[in-house]
């Protein structure tokens, strides 16, 4: 019966995220490119799809909460914790954002470039999952970042707050999760309006269709691992002598989960080491390769260049550090994060957002300018650019 309970919880988590590979390589469904859309052209769309997603998982979210389908309260990682360590989400996701732009894409699109032929991603996977694991599991992240990087961190409770909620932020302390899920809903419907305010975005189809199943993805991933099925995991795994890792309230995440995904390799496929999040990370590969197949489109793709595998190489090793730091992705935190409105989860998106942009207008400046400009006062017209520091600053041009 035990088994039976677990098998079905990650059986269910495998399924969805097959789902979310499928559709995301069938609708290019891709938060860096997103933000290159935007800082480069000015196109929103991307970013409208990606916020789509972001909506229609706080509103599902929202709404299990209401009617108490599933209570998120503790989860992995733990979103609405007491405590916001404001320096290391900030810093853990300006590194992410600079590592998936380096590497043209985050944990989700890694995968799906995985599923659809790409030997670079898998190259990605495994030394982003590498490092994740170095984070996580070694004396690595104590002795290089705990003991300054959490001065700076803000104890809700402090200021009479349970947890860093936005809707216990907004009505008070003492808000229940079904009251801070009417907060949730107002905010679902508030980005739903700016999404679909644009017509060219209502008649991209395929975009739309990305935004919603990812979102919904997030949803079913939340009602699989603490409605009515999950708890019964998480309480028969509580019984045994040797229970599996990663039992708890979560969803998908993809960079923390590709660590434990190289842990069960390493382990010849050990049933314990079979989580929740190993089996998302499996599922999305797969179902971006069987889009990939019907659709024609898998092929092989290697390094063009050394600058190319470097680029990648320290892209992947600021993912796996910095998505660990961030406790999250583009979408572990930026889509199912924000579903539970934990205020760091938005601090890390914007984070992310910075990180990614300030690289990309670094690199077409130093590509501009080759030869003429160098890394310092290309990141400073970058700063200028995005406005984060005053334009008399810049020593270059405006591109």
């Amino acid at each position: 019966m035990e088994e039976e309970i677990s098998q079905q919880v990650l059986l269910f988590g495998f399924i969805i995220a097959v789902i979310m590979g499928f559709v995301g390589n069938r609708t290019q469904f891709c938060t860096m490119g997103a933000v290159s859309d935007w800082v480069n052209i000015g196109e929103k769309n991307r970013l409208r799809a990606w916020l789509l997603s972001i909506a229609v998982a706080i509103l599902g979210v929202s709404l299990l909460e209401i009617f108490q389908f599933i209570s998120i309260e503790t989860s992995r990682p733990p979103y609405r914790m007491g405590s916001l360590p404001l320096l290391r989400f900030i810093l853990g996701g300006v590194m992410f954002g600079v590592g998936m732009t380096l590497t043209s894409g985050c944990g989700n699109k890694t995968l799906i470039r995985i599923g659809g032929g790409n030997i670079k991603s898998i190259f990605v996977f495994l030394v982003c999952g590498a490092f994740a694991y170095l984070m996580t599991k070694t004396v690595f992240y104590e002795y290089v970042f705990h003991s300054w990087i959490s001065a700076l961190s803000i104890k809700f409770s402090d200021f009479g707050y349970r947890t860093q909620s936005l809707g216990e932020f907004i009505l008070g302390s003492g808000t229940t999760p079904e009251e801070s899920g009417v907060i949730g809903v107002v905010l679902a419907i508030l980005i739903g309006i700016w999404v679909f305010y644009s017509v060219e975005f209502r008649e991209q189809l395929s975009l739309v269709l990305g935004g919603l199943v990812i979102g919904a993805a997030i949803v079913g991933g939340w009602y699989v691992t603490s409605g009515p099925i999950g708890k019964a995991w998480q309480e028969t795994a509580e019984w045994m002598d040797q229970p599996p890792i990663g039992v708890g309230d979560q969803s998908y995440t993809f960079i923390n989960p590709m660590g434990e995904t190289l842990v069960y390799f390493q382990s010849g496929f050990n049933e314990l080491l079979l989580s929740f999040g190993v089996c998302s990370v499996a599922g999305v590969i797969f179902g971006s390769f069987l889009y990939s197949i019907f659709s024609r489109s898998f092929h092989l793709e290697w390094f063009p260049s050394v600058k190319d595998f470097f680029n990648h190489l320290i892209g992947a090793i600021l993912m796996g550090i910095g998505g660990v730091l961030a406790m999250g992705c583009t979408i572990g935190q930026a889509v199912t994060g924000s579903s539970t409105l934990s205020i760091g989860s938005f601090i890390v998106f914007f984070s992310i957002l910075l990180g990614s942009a300030v690289t990309m207008k670094t690199r077409y400046y130093l590509l501009y300018y080759e030869g003429e400009a160098n890394l310092l006062t290309a990141i400073i017209s970058a700063l200028a650019d995005i406005r984060l520091i005053p334009k008399s600053f810049r020593r270059l041009d405006p591109i």
